[in-house]
């Protein structure tokens, strides 16, 4: 087999000199570089106080924002940074009108629980209604089936382009197109998307894309971003926001709110300063593999696991064709949960979902003696019992 160009990467990785890191749908490995940028953020806090605001912080959002653009051919300026995907949610539902009668959220049953709290919670209280499409086997949800859920009366569309539990790719296009001939807005979830799935929301055609560095861009928990698309980035009014939206944040005006232009429009308090720092290292190297190359390889170890899955009679909870499949397979064995722990005690890093089972997904640098590990491990651990020692831990995250 020729040699895997994609493994040259994995020196940056260190993670991976002891571990089988299979994982990064949940928190991808963390790159060196990662460090020595928060090292920098430390030197710069310690030795320049305050001025760090004027000369690095006060940017560095609109600097990472450029950088997550570049990967979804989004223009420059036209990504904001926030704490979380949740957050950038509902600085999107607090720009729309919720008075009339477009007031209807359509979204899926499969789409990550925080979204659907929070438009359950914050869209309704501020008038909307809310429409969920079912999935029929926990997998897939038909395409024509939120297509038809879409109509005139509808305002946003809050979809996953991958789902997080099955990993199924969504047509999100074919749902924009449908959501665009109605006036509403898709608010695309990309989070297990980019970085492993080529994304461009020219292409797309979403109103909205959001997102985290935390997965499959290897840059850490706490910064996660919003694309607005550009004939609505300056026409919107966000109200949920703060003082970084201000075209004048330091002088301190009283109200009323006087908003900004481009990316920093959408944003509110004081940004995480920390992780933007660490958040850099990682889509700059995924980036500079190219999403295109991780996407084959993708495909190709996705596909890898989910034969050795299938020839050994497991159950295989993530789609079968190739092409509707994101960066995930996920193997629903018995006693799944206790196996997941004694495969973590083996130093094969991987989690475990109800409904799921456990959840593998190589990355560009995972090489295919590492998937074939993990299906040997999940084997010999199910032959031998070895599962029963964690019969009674209590799983809290993975």
């Amino acid at each position: 087999m020729p040699a895997d160009p994609l493994l040259d990467w994995r020196s940056h990785f260190p993670i991976l000199s002891n571990s089988t890191y299979l994982i990064s749908n949940s928190l991808g490995a963390m790159p060196a570089e990662a460090e020595q940028d928060l090292l920098e953020y430390a030197r710069t806090w310690k030795t320049r106080g305050v001025r760090a605001w004027a000369e690095t912080w006060w940017s560095l959002a609109r600097e990472v924002g450029d950088l997550i653009a570049s990967l979804v051919n989004a223009p420059p300026d036209s990504v904001s940074m926030h704490q979380n995907v949740t957050v950038a949610e509902a600085v999107v539902i607090s720009s729309m009108d919720w008075s009339g009668k477009r007031n209807k959220v359509v979204y899926t049953s499969m789409n990550f629980p925080s979204v659907r709290y929070l438009y359950t919670e914050l869209a309704v209280s501020r008038g909307g209604r809310v429409v969920e499409v079912a999935s029929p086997d926990g997998i897939v949800v038909p395409t024509q089936a939120v297509l038809d859920a879409i109509d005139e009366t509808t305002i946003l569309v809050p979809i996953s382009h991958v789902l997080f539990q099955s990993s199924f790719i969504q047509d999100a296009k074919a749902i924009c197109a449908k959501a665009n001939a109605v006036g509403a807005h898709v608010v695309l979830d990309a989070y297990q998307s980019v970085g492993t799935v080529p994304v461009d929301v020219k292409d797309l055609g979403c109103s909205f894309l959001l997102g985290g560095t935390l997965k499959w861009l290897c840059g850490g928990p706490g910064a996660a971003f919003l694309h607005v698309r550009a004939d609505l980035i300056d026409r919107l009014e966000p109200r949920f926001t703060g003082w970084m939206a201000h075209p004048a944040p330091f002088a301190f005006e009283p109200p009323p709110m006087r908003r900004t232009t481009g990316a920093y429009r959408w944003m509110n308090g004081t940004p995480n300063v920390p992780a933007l720092y660490a958040c850099r290292a990682g889509p700059r190297i995924v980036r500079d593999a190219g999403v295109q190359a991780i996407r084959a390889k993708s495909m190709r170890q996705t596909q890898r696991l989910m034969e050795a899955g299938l020839e050994r009679g497991w159950r295989v909870a993530a789609p079968l064709e190739p092409s509707r499949r994101g960066g995930t397979v996920a193997f629903d064995v018995p006693h799944a949960a206790s196996v997941k722990h004694e495969l973590l005690r083996r130093e094969v890093i991987v989690d475990y979902r109800p409904g799921a089972g456990i959840r593998i997904s190589p990355h560009f640098y995972t090489s295919d003696d590492e998937c074939d590990r993990a299906v040997r491990e999940i084997a010999d651990i199910l032959a031998t019992g070895a599962w029963r020692a964690h019969e009674s831990v209590k799983t809290v995250v993975t």
